[in-house]
C-alpha cells in the first residue's frame, strides 16, 4: 500500500486525529514536562521574590532597584536570554528555569508589595496595639489581608510561564514546544495545532484553579447573598 497519499492526507488537514490517537502517550508526556517546568519555575520565582519584597518593604529605597532590575530581566526577548545563558549554563533545564525564573521576578514584587501596603493603617495599628511583633503581624495581618493581590501576582506570572515554556523546546527543554517544534520541523499541521491549543488549555486550567484557591483562602471577600 502506498503510504504517500496518507501522508499527503495528514499533512493538509488540520488535525489528523489518527496520529493524535497513536501519540497519546508522548503528548501526556509533553503535558507532564509543561506543567513541571511551570510549577518549578513559578515557586522558584516566587520564593526568591517574597524575600526581595520584605527587604523592599523593610528598607523603602531598595524597591527601586529591585524593581528596575526585574524590569530589565522581563523586557530581554527571551530567545535572547537563552543565547546569553547557553555559554554559561548549557542546554537544558537549568537554562530554561533561570530564564523563565527571571521573568516571574517583577510581577511577583510588584504584587506582594502592592499587596502588603495595600493594609489599612488602622489595622496594622491595632495589631500593634494588641502587642504583634513585626513577624507575627506579618504573618497574622499583612500577609492574610495581601493574599488578593499575591494571587493575582501569581495567577498572571503563572499564565505568563506556561506561554514562555513553549520556547524551551529550542534548547532541548520538552514541553508542548516540543510538538510545536516537530511540526514545524515536518511541515505537519497537526502537533502544532495541538501543541498551542492544549498551551492555551492549560493557562485556562491553571488561572482558574488559582481563583478557586484564592476564594478558598480568603472566605471573607465572598458576598453574603440573601
Amino acid at each position: 500500500m502506498n503510504a504517500a497519499p496518507l501522508l499527503a492526507d495528514a499533512r493538509s488537514s488540520f488535525v489528523y486525529w489518527p496520529w493524535v490517537r497513536d501519540h497519546l502517550g508522548d503528548i501526556w508526556t509533553r503535558t507532564v514536562e509543561h506543567v513541571q517546568l511551570t510549577v518549578i519555575a513559578v515557586a522558584v520565582g516566587f520564593t526568591i521574590s517574597a524575600v526581595l519584597s520584605f527587604v523592599a518593604v523593610r528598607f523603602r529605597r531598595t524597591y527601586g532597584p529591585i524593581t528596575w532590575i526585574g524590569s530589565v530581566l522581563y523586557t530581554i526577548p527571551s530567545l535572547a536570554l537563552f543565547g546569553l545563558l547557553i555559554p554559561f549554563t548549557g542546554l537544558g533545564l537549568l537554562t530554561a528555569e533561570i530564564a523563565l525564573v527571571s521573568y516571574t521576578i517583577l510581577i511577583f514584587v510588584r504584587n506582594i508589595v502592592a499587596g502588603l501596603d495595600g493594609v489599612p493603617r488602622s489595622v496594622l495599628e491595632a495589631a500593634d496595639g494588641m502587642g504583634y511583633t513585626r513577624w507575627r503581624r506579618l504573618w497574622q495581618v499583612e500577609l492574610p489581608l495581601a493574599l488578593p493581590t499575591i494571587v493575582a501576582g501569581i495567577r498572571i506570572a503563572t499564565v505568563t510561564v506556561i506561554g514562555l515554556v513553549t520556547l524551551t523546546a529550542l534548547i532541548g527543554s520538552g514541553g508542548y514546544g516540543a510538538l510545536i517544534d516537530d511540526g514545524l520541523s515536518r511541515r505537519f499541521p497537526t502537533p502544532i495545532v495541538v501543541g498551542a491549543v492544549l498551551s492555551v488549555a492549560l493557562a485556562i486550567i491553571a488561572d482558574v484553579l488559582l481563583a478557586l484557591v484564592e476564594r478558598a483562602l480568603t472566605p471573607w471577600r465572598r458576598r453574603t447573598v440573601t
